[in-house]
């Protein structure tokens, strides 16, 4: 469509003032006879509300049409596309629409713009956030591109050209600013004006057979940046109600902010105009080109590089406030320092400012700039972490994106840099600041951690309290908990410089949209895994073969007492509840009968005796109970589930091990032990069957296997078995390790020696490779991934230059993020053969 301030076009008389499917018929003018029998519509934009500058249509437009004739041999026409010719002002198809004859009256249903239906004529629709410019162009947002035409009309007289008259269907809302007290007519007519409506339902779902439309109410909500003419904005929205203690817009004017709240709930309904009013007060120049003062703090003793001592007399942090690029701050301390001010009252940082210490900008690199509201930074929030490298002896300047507002604000040097900043400065707007748009470090989900005192993580026992955050959807969707336990996790990887953690919430979360909502949560740290990304794909394969249970894992970037971690992945605590291992979870009281019987999560664990809730089975398999807990296991329940292990440990071994009544079928669910062993064998995991959970559920008979976890080693990322395309066996079979020799000879026996179970793990596996274990359908999803984890990775092997070493397991170092990704394609693609080859042998 044209520019919307255009003016309505003339196009064709309006013979109706609306548009309906109630059967109501489209007068159209009196002709003698049809020059021919093409189907040809002209269409004009009903008003919207009391508006009078609408659109007409462009030369090019698309719109869609279905039309049914009033004959039992013809069915409707689906979703055929019009286009308008601008210089005959006349609407056609290529495919040449026909009437049936002059007299055979049809039904036609037509919206614009033409786009891609569901075979029920609905459209899920997303509106545009970013609404503040009026292209068509879906590629620069656009408040008309937000916008979706219809009209309906029934017993239509065949006609050399059938008007059409299309009607809005969404909710619009408008707001007009009325300049307040203070203001003079030359300033207010000069400043800055743009207004957002906050946190509003954006996807619909849109019945073109009805012209109905309804927001999807369980999807994200976004802000709208409004589109606005003056003082004038307008925004159009999915069909929705407002709470009325939610801000409805947040207005900036000459660098302030204001903000209007609804007193009353607001039902936004769908083809309706909602006109608000709000008058502005004049507050002074635009503040956000004011650099804030105030009192420096920050790391108290400096290094004389003289005399390599302590000092408060040289390379001071005031010397960040001092306006010269070329003195600087250096700290004594190499790590946990940092500069900053109190700025006395809260302000929105709108702008800030930094330059490194001569010669040394890549010390400046992921260091944190955050605020607080707490002296102590206990409830600190990034604001800004420094990506790339900027040049000496100037500052860089750049936005910043949060509306929370702070009294404190700080630069947190990166580990073991000495903070080394030459200059630092804040501009803002003093306010009390919202919490609708957070800052992320890049486009994955950001946690942020501030221990009790800044205190380090150090044990895996004992917890700290900490304030964490979780910030996703770009900003719009946040957790907070003060509450938060957090401590260390994991067994090899807790040795690891980059630490895995644990958060305990002060309550049941959902955290990123998780299918669980759970306390209890991980952040694993994928130190030896340079992808970053191997877990990730095991749990996608896990998914695609079938397993029960997935875990949940996202990728996210971790900010630890103002100190970048990297780029970690969130994931489920291995654990009984709902939406992760769902069995039923057992009370201490359950000793008896079938309560007696489960649920039970029980996991083959080399570490085992390391273990408080822990048995060696008859064959000397270690297994650590996992549910019951330490604090709530009985000895009943300790003595059901060793016995019922060992009674499936003794089937498998016994001499009729494969009778389907008495072998190990009996005790063991066939299907989830198959689906695990692909999943380890196809991932290339050296450690399958180092750990390996289980889980019986109450009133079962059967052991289960899964969920897999831990996979940082798959994907020939693991000295041990590299390269695994040079085995002629199963990994698990060769050189993979094993908690004990009698969980190799399990697999040995069912897998390979029990013929109908080496019948039915072909028969699972092809239905893997239907599902998506194909090296094209992977090499897509890494695709996805490594898009995914761009901008984080490059940041994390900032924090972590590890690319050219060796750690942990890596059988190579290859210098490249690219490269190491490169090792797990390669490995894929050979695999897929190599894998196929065995099992059918």
């Amino acid at each position: 469509m044209k520019n919307l301030y255009a003016t309505l076009a003339a196009m064709v008389a309006i013979f109706m003032a609306g548009c309906s499917s109630d059967g109501n018929t489209a007068t159209t003018p009196e002709v003698e006879e049809l020059s021919d029998l093409t189907i040809r519509l002209d269409a004009t934009i009903a008003r919207h509300g009391e508006s009078s500058d609408e659109a007409s249509f462009s030369d090019g437009d698309t719109m869609g049409v279905y039309i049914s004739h009033h004959d039992s041999e013809n069915s409707a026409v689906e979703n055929i596309a019009f286009t308008y010719n601008a210089t005959d002002e006349v609407w056609s198809s290529e495919s040449l629409q026909q009437f049936i004859d002059s007299t055979t009256p049809f039904d036609i249903m037509a919206y614009y713009p033409q786009m891609r239906v569901g075979e029920d004529r609905c459209i899920e629709f997303q509106i545009e956030s970013d609404q503040s410019t009026p292209s068509a162009d879906k590629t620069m947002g656009g408040y008309e591109s937000s916008d979706i035409l219809w009209c309906s009309y029934n017993n239509v007289k065949p006609s050399a050209s059938i008007e059409l008259t299309l009607k809005h269907i969404m909710p619009t809302v408008k707001l007009t600013l009325i300049k307040g007290s203070g203001w003079s007519d030359e300033k207010w007519e000069a400043a800055e004006k743009s207004v957002t409506m906050m946190s509003v339902i954006t996807k619909t779902n849109i019945d073109l057979t009805t012209g109905s439309v309804e927001g999807i109410s369980d999807s994200e909500a976004e802000d709208i940046a409004m589109l606005g003419e003056g003082s004038a904005f307008r925004a159009i929205v999915a069909p929705q109600e407002i709470e009325p203690t939610d801000i409805l817009f947040k207005v900036r004017v000459g660098g302030y902010i204001y903000r209007q709240p609804l007193t009353s709930a607001l039902n936004l309904e769908a083809g309706k105009s909602y006109s608000y009013s709000m008058p502005i007060e004049y507050r002074g120049e635009n503040p956000s080109q004011s650099k804030l003062t105030g009192k420096v703090i920050g790391t108290h003793y400096s290094i004389d590089y003289s005399t390599s001592q302590k000092s408060d007399k040289v390379n001071t942090k005031q010397m960040v406030f001092d306006g010269d690029p070329a003195t600087y701050f250096a700290s004594y301390d190499r790590s946990k320092t940092w500069v900053g001010l109190d700025l006395g009252e809260k302000h929105i940082i709108t702008r800030i400012g930094y330059a490194p210490r001569p010669s040394l900008a890549t010390r400046l690199l992921t260091g944190i700039i955050e605020g607080a509201n707490n002296e102590d930074f206990s409830d600190a929030m990034p604001i800004h972490i420094i990506k790339q490298e900027v040049p000496d002896m100037k500052i860089t300047y750049t936005d910043v994106e949060c509306t929370r507002a702070f009294r404190y604000v700080r630069y947190v040097s990166p580990h073991d840099m000495r903070c080394n900043i030459a200059e630092l400065e804040f501009y803002g707007i003093p306010d009390e600041g919202d919490d609708s748009k957070l800052y992320q470090l890049t486009n994955l989900p950001t946690v942020v951690i501030n221990t009790e005192n800044a205190a380090d993580i150090t044990s895996k026992e004992v917890e700290i309290n900490s304030t964490v955050y979780v910030v996703w959807n770009n900003g719009r969707e946040f957790i907070a908990d003060a509450e938060t336990g957090v401590r260390g996790r994991g067994n090899a990887s807790w040795g690891f410089p980059k630490k895995p953690y644990r958060l305990k919430f002060s309550k049941k979360r959902s955290p990123l949209g998780a299918p669980a909502k759970e306390k209890k949560w991980t952040l694993i740290s994928n130190y030896g895994d340079k992808t970053l990304m191997r877990n990730i794909l095991a749990f996608e394969v896990s998914r695609r073969v079938g397993l029960a249970y997935t875990p949940f894992c996202q990728p996210v970037d971790v900010v630890l007492n103002g100190e970048y971690q990297g780029c970690y992945q969130l994931c489920d605590q291995m654990e009984v509840a709902e939406n992760r291992v769902d069995i039923t979870e057992m009370e201490p009281t359950d000793t008896q009968g079938e309560n007696l019987t489960g649920g039970y999560l029980i996991e083959i664990d080399a570490y085992a005796a390391s273990e408080p809730s822990m048995f060696y089975s008859s064959r000397g398999t270690p297994v650590t109970i996992k549910s019951p807990d330490d604090e709530d296991i009985v000895a009943e329940q300790s003595n059901y589930i060793t016995d019922f292990f060992n009674a499936m440990e003794a089937a498998t071994f016994s001499a009729n091990y494969t009778d389907e009544q008495s072998g190990y079928r009996k005790y063991l669910d066939l299907d989830s032990f198959l689906k695990f062993f692909i999943v380890g064998e196809f991932a290339g995991n050296t450690d399958t069957y180092w750990s390996v959970y289980m889980y019986k559920e109450r009133n079962s008979d059967k052991l289960y296997t899964g969920p897999i976890w831990d996979y940082d080693l798959a994907f020939d990322n693991d000295s041990r078995t590299y390269p695994i395309s040079n085995l002629r066996d199963y990994i698990c079979l060769t050189t993979g390790s094993l908690a004990s020799a009698a969980v190799r000879d399990m697999v040995v026996r069912i897998v390979k020696n029990d013929k109908a179970a080496h019948a039915r793990l072909i028969e699972l596996w092809e239905q893997a490779q239907a599902n998506g274990i194909d090296a094209a359908s992977m090499n897509a999803y890494i695709d996805q991934t490594v898009e995914l984890l761009d901008e984080s990775q490059r940041l994390n092997f900032i924090r972590w230059n590890i690319l050219n070493e060796r750690v942990h397991q890596n059988p190579q170092a290859l210098g490249s993020y690219e490269a190491e990704v490169g090792t797990v394609r390669k490995y894929i693609n050979q695999r897929v053969d190599g894998l196929d080859n065995l099992i059918r042998r």
